[in-house]
């Protein structure tokens, strides 16, 4: 198997720039980033090092930042999203109001926070939510209760599990809604050889299931029957 030698970082924003929708387009159109401890000497570095291939726009707060991405996804009717990184801290928690908006709306964002370090050496850093009770918990378990998928990436070859994972979620009709992969920061700059055809091109095509022809029969005959019948058509038959 021939493999190809990148940070974490580096290996994220490659194999996000070749996931394509149907049309031939990226799923992911870009990072909004504001960078700092946490996201700025793994992420940044990768980010400015594939340039337009995905691109990065600087935003003035995270909040907004995630507002924009969940805009353009239901602008674009959920067949595209944008990823938002932040840095460890009150960076991260300022996109949670927004992964609430996404989830309860069922709408894709990907949200790439930086968190602690793995290796907990430098224990805590700056910006960094001391808790001396659970060494497995940071700032971004905010995100657990409004994220359809959470992962913590704390090797770098989590990256071959976690990143599938979120795409499916993101393309799935039925349980769509935002993404948070927690980067540990050391990891992002941990270098590992990554198999080369984990960069290959993927199209992902979202499924269209059709409706329960007795279901479709009750409810017009339902509609039939009603003297004034009004029907309450939301996004899921714009995204039909």
């Amino acid at each position: 198997m021939t493999t190809i030698r990148l940070t974490a970082a580096q290996a994220m924003v490659r194999w996000l720039s070749v996931q394509m929708t149907e049309e031939g387009e990226r799923f992911i159109e870009g990072v909004w980033a504001i960078f700092g401890h946490g996201n700025v000497a793994g992420l940044g570095e990768a980010l400015q090092g594939i340039g337009d291939a995905l691109p990065t726009w600087r935003g003035q707060n995270e909040q907004t930042m995630a507002h924009a991405a969940i805009a353009y996804a239901k602008a674009k009717k959920r067949r595209r999203a944008m990823a938002v990184t932040s840095s460890i801290g009150p960076g991260a928690t300022n996109m949670v109001t927004a992964a609430a908006l996404a989830h309860v709306n069922r709408l894709p964002v990907l949200l790439i926070p930086g968190d602690v370090f793995a290796n907990r050496r430098p224990d805590p850093v700056l910006q960094q939510i001391e808790d001396f009770d659970d060494g497995t918990v940071s700032a971004n378990d905010c995100f657990r209760p409004v994220v359809r998928y959470f992962d913590r990436i704390t090797r770098p070859e989590h990256l071959l599990t976690c990143l599938p994972r979120a795409l499916a979620v993101m393309t799935d009709p039925a349980n769509c809604g935002p993404v948070c992969l927690a980067f540990c920061q050391d990891v992002q700059a941990e270098a590992y050889d990554y198999p080369e055809t984990f960069f290959e091109p993927k199209v992902w095509r979202i499924r269209r299931p059709e409706p329960d022809p007795r279901e479709v029969e009750e409810v017009a005959g339902q509609i039939r029957a009603a003297r004034a019948p009004v029907i309450v058509s939301g996004g899921g038959t714009l995204y039909s």
